[in-house]
């Protein structure tokens, strides 16, 4: 198993079909509860193991999945308000290693998660289909689609429940 991309890396170069977009939206929607249940019932020791050697610790990893879909969400409501506004990137690992993301305890980001997250779907629900078109760009990676993003932040959401699922059946906790 691959520890890094248990689910597989997220092709950028897919072409997302519309009638995908309410399922797409709904693993948004479910993605809180998905991540609370990965991560219930951990003491600190085992909050604070790496999923893999030379990965974040479980804290860290739900830490950063609410720091990173803050950024889609912001990213979201940017391309629908501007034309192709360009965003700002930001460095995850560093992000990673601030105080917060090792120490604070996983609730505060999981009850994040679970406020944003009813609001992204809220408005992704609202959408008319031709807004799935907009687009933000990346300074590194050129336009991105809205509807390829909810497909990148789909993923992104099982990739690091499947980080923290597959570390406590390789631990049997």
């Amino acid at each position: 198993m691959d520890l890094s991309y248990p689910i597989g890396k997220f092709d950028f170069k897919q072409t997302v079909d519309p009638a995908s977009i309410p399922s797409l939206i709904a693993e948004i929607e479910a993605l809180p509860a998905q991540l609370r249940a990965a991560s219930g019932g951990l003491n600190e020791e085992q909050l604070d193991t790496p999923y893999r050697p030379g990965g974040w610790t479980v804290r860290q990893t739900v830490h950063h999945v609410a720091d990173s879909h803050m950024n889609s969400y912001i990213r979201l409501r940017l391309a629908l308000t501007e034309n192709e506004p360009t965003i700002k990137p930001y460095n995850q690992p560093a992000w990673g290693e601030l105080a917060d993301a090792r120490t604070a305890p996983v609730d505060l980001s999981l009850d994040l998660l679970a406020a944003m997250h009813t609001r992204w779907a809220l408005l992704l629900r609202s959408m008319a289909p031709a807004d799935f078109a907009r687009c933000f760009r990346h300074p590194e990676m050129g336009l991105l689609r809205l509807d390829t993003n909810l497909a990148l932040y789909a993923w992104h959401g099982r990739h690091h429940t499947a980080h923290i699922a597959n570390l406590r059946q390789r631990m049997g906790w």
